[in-house]
């Protein structure tokens, strides 16, 4: 089987279409996932602190980062449960696997999360 590549959009056309799957798979993910409308909620948050304390802008930067890492390991996730489920509902020891990797993906970026966040606090507002 080949892929025509003749009929692909290019340009700023693919560009356009790029970011409209993009959106098209953002509100899928805002309906139906509770994880990532938690984690809009910690992006919201995050803002909020970022604009309202003193910090370096490296460490608003850095805790930016860490909360969209999160948000794009919980996308990875979710496209790789939903590739999983496509091929078969049948119960299969690699496609456990497949969705327990993908949770562990989240998982790290949850600790590189509160890695960054932690020593942003702590340098600014513990440390003596």
């Amino acid at each position: 089987m080949e892929f025509d590549t003749s009929r692909k959009p290019r340009g700023l056309k693919r560009i356009y279409f790029a970011f409209k799957h993009s959106i098209r798979g953002l509100k899928w993910l805002a309906r139906n996932e509770s994880a990532f409308r938690q984690e809009v909620v910690l992006l919201a948050i995050t803002l909020m602190v970022i604009f309202s304390i003193e910090i370096s802008l490296y460490e608003k930067v850095a805790m930016l980062c860490a909360t969209l890492f999160v948000m794009f390991a919980e996308i990875i996730n979710t496209a790789i449960e939903a590739t999983i489920d496509r091929v078969s509902f049948e119960i299969h020891p690699l496609s456990g696997l497949a969705k327990d990797l993908g949770s562990a993906g989240v998982l790290v970026s949850m600790v590189v999360f509160m890695c960054v966040w932690g020593s942003c606090i702590y340098s600014n507002f513990l440390a003596t």
